[in-house]
């Protein structure tokens, strides 16, 4: 057998060529890695409460889409603005 037919006579288990894979060349890059996960933390988080609306006022809001807990927040907002 002729080293063109034989695919490990270059790269075989004793080859110097083959690749050393004891040791992940990518483990020191991955462990010095900062890890992050989830949303970045916001510097006035929102707080999770239970509120009562007429179901009329409630589906008004969600008619508009995503986003109607966050515009119900700025229409107290701005009652609140309002009432000084």
């Amino acid at each position: 057998m002729s080293d063109n037919d034989n695919p490990q006579a270059k790269t075989g288990p004793n080859s110097d060529e083959a690749p050393d894979l004891s040791r992940s060349p990518w483990l020191e890059k991955l462990d010095a890695a900062a890890v992050r996960v989830g949303r970045p933390k916001s510097e006035s988080p929102k707080v999770s409460t239970t509120i009562r609306l007429d179901p009329d006022v409630l589906e008004r809001f969600r008619q508009t889409g995503p986003g109607w807990q966050s515009r119900i927040n700025a229409a107290l907002r701005d009652w609140l603005a309002e009432k000084g």
